[in-house]
């Protein structure tokens, strides 16, 4: 399942409108690179690693909308595009790694503005397909930590919606299931957008996983009672130092998991690592809509009052201390998380 294609014939980026799953099922079209960012901002597309991707093709938007007639001006154009794209979620790390990237082989392209269309073209390309070869090598690496039998607790959405095509911590699961692991996941509703209940559901369904959808709030129970193996989530950016920010609740879950001697592994590609910066407390945390958490409604009606005001917080970082593992396409890293990272890379 392909979140995210380049349309050749139309040239216009196409994108699974992840807003309104599971009740239907759509693919928006996006012929400018300020529709890219407003997708990336109204959660159209949401998740590290095809934020990333979306990005990398917004810039090939921008190229071709572009009306420069030489390298230098067209330069401006991308870096303008650049800068509204990196606006349209502060947190995740992998967009302004894909635009960096962008800019990076936008300056090596020679020729005519036309030639450098097509190699922007073909650079975002190959974001999008590492992205899928990526996904599928840490799944490996991750489905080797997965006992049969487990069950286990995944928190939001990273599964192919929350990547090119694949996934990450979801992606681990899936690969298990498919080396034939009889697994069991509980879902994290994953308020306030329940992406957990919505997407997360909704994509094991399709592979056939057995699953139930738990408040978020219910987690700590299960592993007080014995009933969970196995936590794992993902991350959209991650400090040198191991700290992890990922969705919000991610650090209860995370707590609570250590607090009974749970394993809890965060996955992520090592794109999502920031390696200018040196633990989690400098990462920026998106804000978002106080609307998202107020316009909850039961049994059709407005659960609020009507003068209630939220703090509706995107992410938090887990620090270091309460995982057990990354799980990456370089293999599983464990702490101490910078030592091992950087012998990683050097291998």
């Amino acid at each position: 399942m392909r979140t995210i294609t380049w349309n050749d014939d139309l040239q216009v980026l196409e994108m699974i409108d992840q807003r309104i799953l599971p009740q239907e099922f759509k693919i928006n079209q996006y012929a400018t690179y300020q529709e890219v960012a407003e997708a990336i901002r109204s959660m159209v597309v949401r998740g590290a690693p095809a934020i990333g991707a979306a990005a990398a093709f917004g810039m090939v938007l921008a190229a071709n909308n572009s009306s420069a007639v030489n390298k230098a001006i067209l330069m401006d154009d991308l870096h303008s595009a650049g800068e509204t794209l990196n606006q349209a979620r502060p947190t995740a790390v992998n967009l302004p790694w894909a635009v960096r990237r962008m800019l990076t082989a936008a300056e090596k392209l020679d020729g005519s503005v036309d030639e450098m269309r097509d190699g922007l073209l073909r650079e975002a390309q190959a974001i999008a397909d590492e992205d899928v070869a990526i996904n599928k090598r840490l799944s490996e690496y991750g489905a080797a930590l997965i006992d049969d039998g487990d069950h286990i607790i995944h928190h939001c959405n990273t599964g192919a919606l929350a990547t090119v095509d694949w996934g990450t911590a979801l992606g681990v699961i899936h690969m298990a299931h498919e080396q034939g692991k009889n697994i069991h996941v509980f879902v994290d509703e994953t308020r306030p957008r329940l992406q957990g209940a919505r997407l997360t559901a909704w994509e094991l369904e399709q592979y056939g996983i057995s699953y139930d959808i738990i408040t978020d709030n219910s987690s700590g129970y299960l592993m007080h009672k014995g009933l969970v193996q196995k936590v794992i989530f993902g991350a959209d950016r991650v400090a040198l130092n191991g700290d992890v920010a990922n969705k919000i609740g991610s650090y209860m879950l995370a707590l609570a998991a250590y607090d009974n001697g749970i394993p809890v592994y965060s996955t992520f590609p090592i794109s999502t690592v920031d390696f200018e910066l040196e633990r989690g407390e400098l990462i920026p945390i998106e804000e978002r809509d106080q609307a998202e958490v107020l316009d909850l409604k039961l049994m059709g009606h407005q659960v609020t009052p009507e003068t209630a005001t939220a703090r509706n917080p995107a992410f938090d970082v887990t620090p270091n201390r309460l995982l057990s593992g990354w799980i990456t396409e370089k293999g599983v890293i464990l702490p101490p998380f910078e030592d091992n990272l950087r012998a990683a890379m050097e291998e």
